[in-house]
């Protein structure tokens, strides 16, 4: 077994700052090391906020079977034929993005869907969060990390538990 090496691997995610910069979508084919399913009743409208709402890609798609849809890499849904609750989330998913595209993300999502978001608002767990109902009453969660100011008690409580956190 190898050991773990901080610079063998780069996340597709960008580290937490107000001006950080969003990733492409990442188009290409892999082993999804997660993804998350979710069964509506109309494909191409849900296809559809997805798309035009949560800035996701088509990358393929099956009429009448299955949508893969795609953000950043490992950011992967399958959108299936299937019942969906009528009230409650089918599905709940979180997905990261950076600050600058919260509000962007609840604006289009409001008009396409009036009401369908909550937020944004900040977490204790140093990040601003959207929440959005999908059509198909699938509960998105757009996370965007907030930079820890390196004089702050919890950069001091970090650096305690070993994390590197630069000084100021």
């Amino acid at each position: 077994m190898t050991e773990n090496n901080e610079t063998e691997y780069q996340s597709p995610v960008p580290m937490p700052a107000l001006d950080a910069k969003a990733p492409e979508i990442y188009r290409q084919f892999y082993g999804m090391p997660m993804f998350a399913l979710s069964p509506t009743a109309d494909l191409e409208a849900s296809r559809d906020f997805w798309l035009e709402g949560l800035g996701f890609a088509d990358i393929f798609t099956i009429p009448g079977a299955v949508t893969h849809l795609r953000r950043w890499a490992f950011q992967d849904l399958l959108l299936v034929p299937g019942e969906q609750p009528d009230e409650a989330p089918a599905v709940s998913v979180n997905f990261a993005c950076v600050p600058d595209q919260i509000e962007e993300i609840r604006d289009r999502c409001e008009k396409l869907v009036p009401g369908c978001t909550e937020g944004p608002r900040e977490m204790p767990w140093n990040s601003v969060e959207l929440t959005v109902v999908t059509p198909e009453k699938t509960r998105v969660v757009m996370t965007a990390a907030r930079p820890i100011d390196p004089e702050s008690d919890l950069a001091d409580e970090l650096r305690e538990s070993g994390f590197q956190i630069p000084k100021p």
